[in-house]
């Protein structure tokens, strides 16, 4: 069996940076074991088979997977293989194009809207499947800083504190002090199943920035999924509207905030965050990014 497939990189305007995502088109004959050995296989933080929906007036069923495990939602594929249906469907007028593209996941059905320009980078947006939510009891700070190769006093800015949130996937979001500590961070094994255990990973953060124009420098460890760690990481953003809106003291309105990733792996990527605020309860929360075609091939199955 010979099946198309697409590698693209995610959350950037530039090849060879981002969040790299290969999608296997024609996949419904697999089986979850073939697809797992496939995505082992690709090697990347994740890999989407494309399947006929079970609904004929959506765009596709997706199925997700990291080289370790199978996911019931992710942002960079939703982004990625929203941009790439797009790009192959949708014819363009004057060089512009708009497109919705919507997939059948695991959480549930998810709405991308797509905006297409010749010649530049297509960008998309989607509304998270579930809203954030606070899950649960999170390690102390001194188990933490272990797992992560910090001190306590390097956890922690302003009022932000450790917690851990979930918007399909669940997250430890560990604030860190200084631009400086979170470069210095890492996965110390002997600690981590400790810290991390019922979580994807652990999503780290400072207010401090590489670029101004970003609100948030970010970093994500998920090794037990097989990913040492990511470039960008949209599920975790999505939640982390949740411990933005529980520690910035946000006003009623529609707010936009930058998050820059990957840059200590050399992949620097930006996600966009947009967050709607109604008497005080958190409301649609968005996820956005750009993608860039980066190989296509034919899978010998």
């Amino acid at each position: 069996m010979r099946l198309d497939y697409h590698v693209l990189d995610v959350f950037t305007e530039k090849r060879f940076s981002g969040n790299p995502l290969a999608v296997v088109h024609g996949a419904d004959a697999l089986d979850a074991k073939t697809m797992q050995t496939i995505a082992r296989e690709f090697n990347l933080p994740e890999t989407v088979f494309l399947l006929e929906p079970q609904n004929k007036a959506h765009t596709a069923r997706v199925r997700i997977f990291t080289p370790a495990a199978e996911l019931p939602f992710a942002g960079h594929p939703t982004v990625g293989t929203a941009v790439l249906l797009a790009e192959l469907r949708t014819p363009l007028s004057n060089g512009r194009g708009e497109a919705l593209v919507v997939m059948e996941q695991q959480i549930g059905i998810v709405r991308v809207g797509v905006r297409l320009r010749a010649g530049a980078p297509s960008f998309a947006e989607f509304d998270t499947p579930k809203a954030p939510e606070s899950i649960g009891v999170v390690p102390s700070t001194e188990r933490l800083a272990a797992a992560l190769g910090l001190i306590p006093a390097e956890i922690g800015f302003e009022n932000h504190k450790p917690t851990r949130y979930s918007a399909g996937n669940p997250f430890l979001f560990v604030p860190v002090a200084s631009l400086d500590a979170i470069g210095k961070a890492g996965v110390a094994s002997a600690h981590w199943n400790a810290a991390t255990q019922g979580n994807i990973g652990m999503f780290l953060y400072c207010r401090q920035t590489v670029h101004t124009t970003s609100s948030f420098h970010a970093r994500m460890f998920a090794p037990h999924n097989g990913i040492p760690e990511d470039p960008a990481t949209g599920s975790a953003a999505a939640a982390f509207a949740g411990v933005v809106h529980r520690f910035d003291d946000l006003p009623d309105g529609q707010h936009k905030r930058l998050i820059e990733q990957g840059y200590e792996m050399g992949r620097p990527s930006l996600l966009t965050l947009s967050l709607e605020v109604a008497g005080g309860a958190l409301g649609t929360v968005r996820i956005g990014g750009h993608a860039v075609h980066v190989a296509n091939g034919t899978l010998q199955v």
